[in-house]
């Protein structure tokens, strides 16, 4: 019921105090540039001359820019309905500010019209929507960032509820004939690398940190922490968790990480560096 009210009321506040900025804008470069002679008024005519000026880009733009768009309901785009309408509508204050200042100028400002004093007028008449189509753009940078950030925060709450409900489970390495096993919370593991016929398992307790041996291979625990997104490939020898990953360092010939409470260097190969950095 009182949408369009409200509508108008939000153009009002997206767009009057640029309009207005606007507006003042070309009454000041008129006063201290005088693009057309003025020398037939006295100072105080002069000044309500030249507000008229500022009147009339303000005028056209208030109809171009809050009151059609209200009367229209036109004021929700696409991406490239948004900046055709930001061509025409400024395409559209250009020539009727120019055409109305024209006229004003003429018969006003008594102003003996030449092709060099309408060119400096179609100027003037320039700046105002070329000012709105930055202004266009940079708010709807703003918007898109906007949007960008809550999409972000949605996603992160989504992931970290993911990976707190992951880290709470536990997983159970078992040896290929089933002999041994060694069963840990998701966020205990830190690392799973090859040696020889057998895996590696690197993991927390308390305060410091364990290794085991488990006759197994890499592939058969890769498949065993698929479900589980924090684990990551660092190299064909080794599986990382990337919540105990420190940070990946390189120098002139190789990558590796380091872990948190772990003092040994674990190797990065090209193979997976960009998921990884990725991942990162």
């Amino acid at each position: 019921m009182n949408s369009k009210p409200n509508r108008l009321v939000q153009l009002l506040n997206e767009n009057m105090k640029f309009i207005l900025s606007v507006s003042f804008g070309i009454f000041l470069f008129i006063l201290f540039f005088q693009p057309f002679p003025l020398d037939k008024f006295d100072f105080n005519n002069r000044l309500l001359f030249i507000a008229g000026c500022g009147a009339i880009v303000f005028l056209f733009m208030f109809i171009v820019k809050i009151l059609w768009p209200w009367i229209t309901g036109k004021n929700n785009y696409g991406s490239g309905d948004q900046t055709l309408a930001s061509y025409l509508s400024g395409f559209v204050i250009l020539v009727l500010s120019a055409v109305a200042m024209v006229f004003y100028v003429r018969y006003v400002g008594s102003v003996k019209m030449s092709f060099y004093i309408v060119f400096k007028i179609i100027l003037v008449c320039l700046a105002p929507p070329v000012i709105f189509r930055f202004y266009d753009l940079y708010d709807g940078l703003i918007r898109q960032n906007t949007s960008l950030i809550a999409e972000k925060k949605a996603i992160q709450k989504q992931i970290e509820k993911y990976e707190e409900d992951n880290l709470n489970k536990s997983v159970e390495f078992v040896s290929e004939a089933g002999s041994e096993n060694l069963t840990l919370f998701v966020a205990e593991v830190m690392l799973v690398r090859s040696a020889d016929n057998y895996i590696e398992i690197v993991y927390q307790e308390g305060e410091g940190v364990r290794k085991k041996l488990i006759r197994n291979t890499l592939k058969n625990v890769e498949i065993l922490l698929k479900p589980y997104s924090n684990f990551i490939r660092s190299h064909r020898t080794c599986i990382v968790n990337l919540h105990q990953v420190e940070k990946l360092h390189h120098d002139f010939s190789s990558y590796w990480l380091s872990m948190k409470g772990f003092s040994e260097r674990i190797p990065v190969s090209r193979q997976y560096l960009v998921k990884l950095r990725e991942a990162l």
